[in-house]
């Protein structure tokens, strides 16, 4: 039977080879914004996996639009030119179709690198205002956000657009704009995070009001026949925060914009959510979403293992699966899942002695004790 984790996919002017994902993962590695060697590897590794699209780290649209000070960013010439070094690379020696997410912070900026603690900034680490929905802190002992303008509205819209602008001209063959994870545009529409009383609170439609805005405009600049994304939140995993049902009414005022498929993650906006995390925790989200709004739908959250990937895509609870730390374990897993499955994957030439089919009796596995690690967020 053939595999359906291995059928291609066609979104406008892009197909896919297969229903694969690499995940966006921030590095929080960069310099100012703009990629370096880490990212060179980094990418560069997963440019010759095989998957069916590689994703960038979620890229700052404006410096205070960054997490932590390591943040990658699409926000100046010197942001654009240094990643234009590194897609070039990989697109030279690579055989995977690269997308952005685009992202701002919001209250959830101004923090420490996971490995210096994963705090918000102290006084003497350079940290720096932020903005949100509402003046309310993500945590207790956090910095308190600052409300946002209509001023601050309109720079920040206009600086996802320059953003998508600057991708555009990078040559990128699908934007994805972050709408989950507790960042800016999800603060917007979590009644947790959005207790504001203007026309960008209250209902739900009006706390849609402000990231439909941005991804109009975000739409209207990336050329017509490229895929345009959107990562949402399935869920708070708190009482009185976003729902299923929110993620389906944003889902179909998506769809109605263009956006060409949604990848359906779930919390991020309070640190007292309680999160059953375990093997595909977030698949049921995503197919509650496609089933009922026909949107294209990508699921993400602890997938590892490639059997289990495919009863996913063959079940028709999503159209594509993203993996994040199953690639950081093992960056040859789409290598792997083929051979599991029956099927095959693009490789470079340079590693042609590891096929089968190419070199009979080299067929190389890993160790049956190998353990695998729990996967993708």
């Amino acid at each position: 039977m053939t595999s359906q984790l291995f059928t291609p996919l066609a979104l406008r002017g892009l197909t896919m080879p297969n229903r694969i994902v690499v995940s966006p993962m921030c590095q929080y590695s960069a310099d100012d914004g703009s990629a370096n060697d880490w990212h060179m590897m980094h990418l560069g590794s997963f440019a010759v996996s095989g998957a069916g699209l590689l994703m960038i780290e979620a890229s700052g649209v404006e410096r205070p639009g960054r997490i932590t000070h390591g943040c990658l960013g699409l926000y100046s010439d010197t942001n654009e030119l240094a990643l234009a070094h590194v897609i070039a690379a990989c697109r030279h020696w690579g055989n995977v179709p690269i997308g952005i997410q685009l992202a701002h912070a919001g209250r959830k900026g101004s923090a420490q690198r996971p490995w210096e603690g994963g705090g918000p900034l102290k006084p003497d680490q350079d940290p720096w205002e932020t903005v949100s929905s509402s003046a309310i802190p993500m945590a207790e002992n956090w910095h308190t956000p600052r409300a946002a303008t209509s001023d601050d509205l309109a720079r920040i819209r206009d600086a996802f657009v320059d953003a998508t602008t600057r991708a555009a001209r990078l040559g990128l063959d699908l934007v994805e704009i972050h709408c989950a994870h507790g960042y800016l545009l999800h603060q917007f529409l979590s009644p947790l995070s959005n207790h504001r009383t203007d026309a960008y609170g209250g209902s739900t439609a009006k706390r849609m009001r402000f990231p439909l805005e941005v991804i109009a405009a975000m739409r209207a600049a990336w050329p017509a026949n490229k895929p345009f994304g959107a990562r949402i939140t399935g869920t708070d995993w708190i009482e009185g925060g976003f729902t299923d049902q929110d993620a389906v009414a944003f889902a179909t005022e998506l769809k109605a914009l263009g956006v060409d498929y949604v990848c359906v993650s779930s919390g991020g906006v309070s640190l007292k959510a309680s999160i059953p995390l375990g093997p595909g925790y977030q698949v049921a989200l995503a197919a509650r979403v496609r089933r009922e709004t026909g949107i294209i739908a990508r699921a993400v959250g602890l997938i590892v293992d490639p059997h289990h990937a495919e009863r996913i895509i063959a079940d028709g609870d999503a159209d594509m699966v993203a993996l994040a730390r199953a690639f950081l374990d093992d960056p040859r897993w789409v290598w792997h899942a083929a051979e599991a499955l029956g099927a095959s994957a693009a490789f470079p030439r340079q590693y042609a002695r590891t096929r089968p089919e190419l070199w009979p009796g080299s067929k190389l596995r890993r160790p049956p004790s190998a353990p695998q690690s729990a996967a993708a967020q």
